[in-house]
């Protein structure tokens, strides 16, 4: 199995690591000559360790069937992905520019709606919208920040250009398994550590308390910071555990919460209530408070948007940001960023067919079997129609559903996704992966991960790279050129 990246198939795609004529490409020289050089032995070796290190760590994900839901070790290749840093820089401007906008849309929405009025932004489309809280309306968050977290994936099509493929911007996950996946890969392979000029980004953590810290109502004193969780029969439970005791934060459910008079949060402790300041919420808005939103709930904390709509507590993310994590407003991203910052988008959206428009939808309709359609608030790959690999039957009942609810739909071009040397069985095959950088914002600074969560569609062909549909991970490397 010693790897010979002469014989490795890249082409017809574009791979991040080995050209077309068995050549790494300039940042990925020294890991591809270390790989070449490792024995079957040690390569086997090394892809056992990482899974040791894997159930050690206890880093899992949880995957829903129909009758249960099953904790998994977290599926992690031990071949990395490597980006150049003079890359990563362009692309992190762009996200910066990209997050600064949304957030000045979404303040826009609930207050004045001038991106409407100017006839930028369709007001049906706002009508229909599934992710708006009419609740939300005049609220102003610090800032004017409603997004703070924003985590949105990012792919390379076969000419080597990177798009923004959606933005995630209600309870983005992932973050977690990013770091843990750098933590594996230095239990593996920790030489490469010391040869390679390879950013961090095990920052994360003391970044994020930052930004929450900063967004406290009471200033001049030490914020007391919670992450509200679901519970333990969450998909992302290991992650919201993670990131609390990485920050020293108390991880608490909605019945550790109260709502006082004073509509003020109060944390139950054994020495009494303890007020909180920002609370860092792993709960959809729907769940948030019983008293606005969903009666039935037992995961929020009663009269939270009462205490949050006075200013007495911060939330993160804000309620109602939702409404630009959808994927038709997706395809306006280019005209919301000319309209607020007079800039044209520096990372390119991939050009979307928005089934609302009745030319868009015939042309989706006559193409189906050429295109991925996606339904506009839907996550973890459910609802995809990829059209060459779907069979007759499926386009029809997605053409069905298309003409049943246009709004709700979008199509995009069938990209030939990049990929990455990646370990099958007893050998090394092109996988296509995407990419998921996490970026914080304060209102008074950004910042973005150094490179993110690389997922990668462990079925050969397949384009699906979501975790709950079998996709698995790979540790992102931005490596200074200039350093290596």
């Amino acid at each position: 199995m010693s790897i010979n990246w002469l014989k490795y198939k890249s082409e017809p795609f574009y791979d991040e690591l080995i050209k077309q004529n068995g050549q790494p490409r300039s940042h990925s020289a020294s890991l591809a000559q270390y790989l070449a050089d490792l024995s079957d032995e040690e390569l086997l070796s090394a892809r056992a360790a990482a899974d040791f290190a894997i159930k050690e760590m206890g880093i899992t994900f949880t995957v829903y069937g129909e009758d249960s839901s099953i904790d998994r070790s977290w599926p992690v290749d031990i071949v990395p992905r490597v980006i150049g840093k003079t890359e990563w820089q362009a692309i992190e401007e762009g996200l910066k520019q990209r997050v600064k906008a949304l957030n000045l849309f979404i303040d826009d929405l609930y207050h004045e709606q001038n991106i409407i009025k100017d006839g930028v932004f369709p007001a049906d489309l706002l009508a229909k919208s599934v992710n708006f809280r009419p609740q939300c309306k005049g609220i102003k968050p610090p800032h004017g920040i409603w997004a703070h977290i924003c985590g949105s994936d990012l792919v390379r099509d076969d000419q080597g250009t990177v798009y923004v493929l959606e933005d995630n911007l209600r309870v983005p996950s992932g973050v977690s398994y990013m770091v843990e996946n750098r933590s594996v890969m230095k239990r593996v392979f920790p030489e490469l550590f010391e040869s390679n000029d390879i950013l961090p980004v095990n920052d994360y953590s003391s970044q994020l308390f930052d930004m929450l810290g900063a967004m406290s109502p009471r200033k001049g004193e030490v914020p007391e910071v919670v992450v509200l969780t679901p519970g333990i029969y969450n998909s992302a439970y290991f992650e919201h555990c993670y990131l609390a005791q990485q920050m020293g934060c108390e991880l608490v459910e909605g019945r550790d919460l109260i709502v006082q008079d004073d509509d003020c949060v109060y944390m139950k402790t054994i020495y009494g209530l303890k007020r909180v300041d920002v609370v860092y919420r792993r709960v959809d808005d729907l769940f948030l408070d019983p008293e606005v939103f969903n009666s039935d709930s037992t995961l929020g904390v009663a009269g939270l948007m009462r205490a949050w709509s006075k200013g007495n507590v911060a939330l993160v993310n804000a309620p109602g940001a939702g409404v630009a994590d959808d994927k038709v407003v997706y395809s306006f991203v280019p005209e919301i960023i000319k309209y607020y910052l007079n800039e044209e988008i520096k990372l390119p959206n991939v050009p979307t067919y928005k089934c609302m428009d009745p030319d868009d939808m015939q042309y989706v309709i006559a193409h189906i079997s050429e295109l991925v359609v996606k339904p506009a608030n839907e996550s973890g790959g459910y609802g995809l129609l990829i059209g060459p690999k779907s069979t007759k039957k499926e386009q029809q009942e997605c053409i069905k559903r298309i003409k049943a609810d246009p709004r709700n739909y979008i199509a995009q071009p069938t990209l030939n996704l990049s990929t990455v040397p990646t370990m099958v069985d007893n050998h090394v095959e092109g996988r296509h992966v995407d990419l998921r950088p996490f970026i914080l914002s304060s209102g008074q600074q950004t910042y973005v991960t150094t490179g993110g969560l690389t997922r990668v569609a462990l079925v050969k062909g397949s384009l699906v790279v979501n975790s709950s549909q079998g996709g698995g991970s790979k540790d992102t490397w931005i490596v200074d050129e200039e350093g290596a």
